[in-house]
């Protein structure tokens, strides 16, 4: 499959089966995150992935709503940065997780991502303090997201090209 059409088929997957995926599968997924680029090749990224079914139970609770989906999950990688070493962490981890959606796809899996950055509990409690004790990275580290990864148990059209905005397209500047 070319690009094209990978782009047009990779749609958000919440529904997994229970088939466990590959050592090689799962490293061609970080493969792709660890060559992802980053600004001035800082590489500030951590993955932590998590293949325990307790453990990705619980990380779907690490928020009040939209995590609820990673337990069913084979796989979930904490996309974590050390926000120490750049200022455009949250850059640089976006692109490491797209670029591990779109490798998961390409391969023939699902994948959807849950946000964690400035979501948490009514509380206060914030998803990244609740992951931080369950996976124990350290505090300099702050997750965006978790990468949910599996075979898909539902089935999503591609992307309707008719349905594309191209009046979002400004060339050379903008134009109301």
């Amino acid at each position: 499959m070319d690009f094209k059409d990978l782009v047009q088929k990779r749609r958000s997957i919440r529904r997994f089966t229970d088939e466990k995926l590959t050592p090689e599968q799962v490293e061609t997924i970080l493969r792709a995150a660890l060559m992802s680029p980053t600004s001035k090749s800082s590489r500030a990224w951590h993955f932590v992935v998590v293949d325990d079914e307790d453990k990705i139970k619980r990380m779907a609770q690490c928020k009040s709503a939209g995590a609820e989906f990673v337990e069913g999950a084979p796989i979930v990688v904490a996309v974590l940065m050390d926000t120490t070493q750049t200022d455009v962490w949250i850059e640089d981890a976006s692109i490491a997780a797209v670029t591990m959606q779109y490798q998961a796809a390409d391969l023939g899996l699902g994948s959807c991502w849950a946000q964690v950055r400035e979501r948490g509990f009514e509380d206060g409690t914030m998803a990244d303090d609740v992951l931080r004790e369950l996976l124990a990275y350290p505090d300099h580290l702050t997750c965006l997201c978790l990468i949910a990864i599996g075979h898909p148990a539902m089935e999503r059209k591609p992307q309707d090209e008719a349905k594309l905005k191209w009046e979002a397209v400004h060339v050379n500047q903008f134009k109301a």
